[in-house]
């Protein structure tokens, strides 16, 4: 008895104990949290820093304060695009800002219609007479995007270039599925929906593999262009035809290579970098050794708030999957985002509205929400603007169709107008392991779909007619939208991706743009004669996740890695391969009708932070645990 009472003490102390420690923790987080905002003072005369540490997204996911109380939360950032273009504008008409520092040592990209829109900004800080300096060990295809709009780019002796080109391969399970003896039950319409493709083929279907390469070639055509437009002296066409014999030629001295090829200027590490700049800027107070007069990005914003003159017009970003029901910043959730525009509706100020997508679709339902919701604006006569971003394809098109004039970059990806279902049955895989399935029914439908007994004929078929009846329905919409026949959409339609530059000529959207020319076109319609301003109208974020926001917002991202080629490369392929198991999970996990472009992945699909740094708890979905139980 003496032992049990004084082992309960021991774990009533440790308990205690524990608490301690996670208030401690807590208060001490809340206090670096509170006190990591931005001081407006510390804007200097000199550089203004732009560090991409992370990846650049269309609206950062809400932070998740347990895992920063734990210290378990990944070391990716996310970087919104918006801040990097704005930083740049403001840099462009700032007297103390003498120039611009582009860090992207732990750059791990963005989409092509945020480079894009960032590049252009780029070019326009240095027509105000603002050097734009950029510095990488090593970089890749989004990074020398970049670079290349700068006045100077340098490079560590030990990196060099090593562009790429879109593309990334996709697992095939159709063998597998065979071998456990599961079967994939799918619903779909659209020769080229092949989001279902993994689990009824084992290698791409032709017509996939077409309608991939097209757009893979247009925005690569895009990438080279813009490069050879941006810095017409770099030799760079060797890298994309026989990169093995220019590397081979130069020794494997891939720095050397990119000098001689004219791809960089400097060769130098960190600290001669910096060294550099301080001749530039003007050495920092301190006077450390490389630290040079410098501002960073937040507190140049923080300095600067958005203007809110003249007429307001409401901005509301759809970004990520679209799901059911509510959810956070990062997140498209159909409520969430259908009580947005609702709100901006209500708001007497707004004039019109600009839907800001970045997304591959998801849920019908969801989908349709926030179309409703952007009708109501229009029976309210507000003019809505669709600007399409890195992704705007299936439900992200289903959602624009209430627009009157569409936005979009060429590098965009669109269209995959198309709809599936998928529901495993795996009966047959019970049945090799001696679970057999029966029962009593009273209708054809009695029990189904059963998942684990068998899927009937009679469900299937009343499957693929409610699949077909949301095709209809889609092409409708978009045949109402763009003043099309539903033939003609349908000949476009079929499920088939495709990039901003054909998409306008085919007629889904109507002009190239970014968000800027979209604001235009809303005031424009709205017939605002003055000024007019961006009222972003955002998802609401937990109050005690907000309070971590600013302090996950300093976080640099820290890969466990070089920055060198193969660690870029390394890390790359980690990622590749827990997306594909996020896609996996997404598929079987979700329930209802799709209206989702999971093969945007393989062309032009930005990993997402918020996702990577969650990939290791996600559940895999039932073809992993039947693998597990079956293999």
């Amino acid at each position: 008895m003496a032992f049990v009472k004084n082992a309960w003490k021991i774990l009533v102390a440790f308990k205690d104990l524990m608490v301690l420690i996670f208030m401690l923790l807590f208060f001490g987080l809340l206090y670096a949290a509170l006190s990591a905002a931005p001081n407006p003072a510390k804007v200097k005369d000199g550089a203004l820093t732009i560090s991409l540490d992370g990846v650049i997204v269309e609206q950062k996911a809400q932070v998740d304060p347990f895992a920063a109380i734990s210290g378990s939360s990944s070391d990716i950032a996310e970087i919104e695009a918006r801040d990097v273009i704005r930083s740049l504008q403001i840099a462009a008409k700032d007297e103390q800002i003498k120039a611009v520092v582009l860090d992207m040592d732990k750059f791990f990209g963005g989409g092509k219609a945020n480079l894009s829109d960032i590049a252009g900004e780029m070019m326009k800080t240095r027509k105000a007479g603002k050097k734009i300096y950029s510095f990488a060990t090593a970089y890749s295809d989004d990074s020398y995007y970049l670079a290349a709009h700068s006045d100077e780019i340098w490079v560590d002796p030990l990196g060099g270039v090593m562009p790429v080109g879109p593309g990334r391969t996709r697992l095939y399970y159709k063998d597998l599925i065979d071998k456990l003896g599961v079967e994939a039950k799918i619903y779909r319409v659209g020769t080229y929906k092949s989001a279902v493709e993994p689990y009824m083929l084992n290698k791409q279907s032709e017509e996939s593999a077409a309608a991939t390469k097209a757009v893979l070639e247009e925005i690569w055509t895009k990438w080279k262009d813009d490069v050879a437009k941006a810095r017409p002296q770099a030799q760079i066409a060797s890298l994309f035809t026989t990169p093995a014999d220019a590397i081979e030629a130069a020794k494997g001295d891939m720095g050397k290579l990119a000098i001689n090829l004219k791809l960089v200027d400097k060769l130098g590490d960190r600290m001669s970098f910096n060294k550099y700049l301080v001749q530039k800027v003007g050495a920092d107070d301190e006077e450390k050794l490389g630290d040079y007069n410098s501002t960073d990005a937040a507190t140049l914003l923080a300095a600067n708030p958005m203007a809110e003159e003249g007429e307001a017009i409401a901005v509301i970003t759809v970004a990520g999957e679209i799901v059911d029901g509510e959810g956070g910043p990062g997140t498209a959730a159909g409520d969430t985002i259908s009580q947005l525009i609702y709100d901006a509706i209500g708001d007497e100020d707004v004039k019109a509205i600009v839907l800001r997508v970045d997304s591959p679709g998801g849920s019908v339902t969801a989908s349709e929400k926030i179309r409703l919701a952007l009708m109501e604006a229009k029976a309210k006569k507000l003019p809505i603007i669709v600007s399409m971003s890195n992704l705007a394809a299936s439900g992200g098109y289903w959602i624009s169709t209430p627009a009157d004039y569409i936005f979009a970059d060429i590098s965009t990806i669109t269209g995959s107008i198309g709809i599936f279902g998928m529901i495993p049955d795996g009966s047959k895989a019970l049945a090799k392991i001696g679970v057999n399935s029966d029962g009593v029914t009273t209708t054809p439908l009695s029990g189904q779909p059963d998942v684990m007994g068998g899927i009937n004929e009679e469900f299937d078929r009343v499957a693929q007619s409610v699949i077909e009846k949301g095709y209809g329905d889609f092409l409708q919409r978009v045949a109402t939208s763009r003043k099309m026949s539903v033939a003609q959409v349908d000949s476009i339609a079929q499920g088939r991706i495709w990039a901003g530059g054909t998409a306008r000529q085919l007629k889904l959207v109507d002009q190239y743009g970014n968000l800027d020319n979209a604001l235009a076109e809303a005031a424009k319609r709205a017939k605002i004669s003055g000024d007019f301003y961006a009222r972003y109208y955002e998802p609401p974020m937990d109050e005690f996740a907000a309070l971590f926001a600013g302090l996950a917002g300093q976080a640099k991202a820290k890969p466990q890695m070089s920055g060198d080629l193969f660690g870029q490369v390394s890390l790359r392929q980690q990622m590749t391969y827990r997306q594909l198991a996020a896609d996996i999970n997404y598929i079987m996990g979700t329930s209802g009708a799709q209206i989702y472009c999971i093969e945007c992945a393989s062309v032009e699909r930005p990993l997402s932070a918020a996702k990577i740094n969650n990939l290791e708890k996600i559940d895999q979905g039932w073809l992993m645990k039947l693998a597990g139980i079956f293999g």
